[in-house]
């Protein structure tokens, strides 16, 4: 059985198998511990028909249901091993000295090698802002690097 694994930025993981009578199946593991249970389109994969959102207490017992109750701890620690790399969501509070400034103001990769991929906003998701993108108070940004990278670039948010 083939399952092919993507990683989600910003997000988790996606986990997608096809099933003998060729129906896509997939499991999204969010950093929150939700998992989302897809049942794609036969005509066309990319898109859905059915969506489950589960709390991770009621992924682990439909995965005892199906008796396979190891499979939610596997995704989960698949989920920490994306090759050393952190994703973090972090969000700008209304304190932040980043309020009405622009990303490039923070110099965060520069200051910190990691890398500011994603800003969402009200549902909305800005991709690669670019380094005039201005911040506002309730965005919540995504960022890439190592643990440590990460973690500077919450305290620079934060802090300046």
């Amino acid at each position: 059985m083939d399952v092919e694994r993507t990683a989600l930025p910003g997000i988790g993981l996606q986990h997608v198998m096809t099933t003998g009578r060729g129906r896509q199946l997939g499991i999204i593991s969010h950093r929150s511990g939700r998992r989302d249970l897809v049942v794609y389109d036969r005509e066309d994969p990319d898109s859905c028909v059915a969506t489950v959102a589960l709390t991770a207490e009621e992924a682990n017992a439909i995965a005892e249901l199906l008796g396979t109750g190891r499979i939610v701890e596997h995704l989960a620690e698949l989920h920490r091993q994306v090759e050393g790399l952190v994703t973090e969501q972090l969000p700008i509070a209304a304190g932040s000295p980043y309020v009405g400034r622009p990303l490039g103001d923070t110099q965060a990769r520069t200051r910190t090698s990691a890398s500011i991929v994603a800003v969402v906003r009200e549902g909305q998701v800005f991709a690669s802002p670019r380094p005039d993108f201005v911040f506002a108070a309730g965005d919540v940004v995504v960022v890439v690097g190592t643990g440590e990278g990460t973690a500077a670039v919450a305290a620079i948010l934060a802090d300046g």
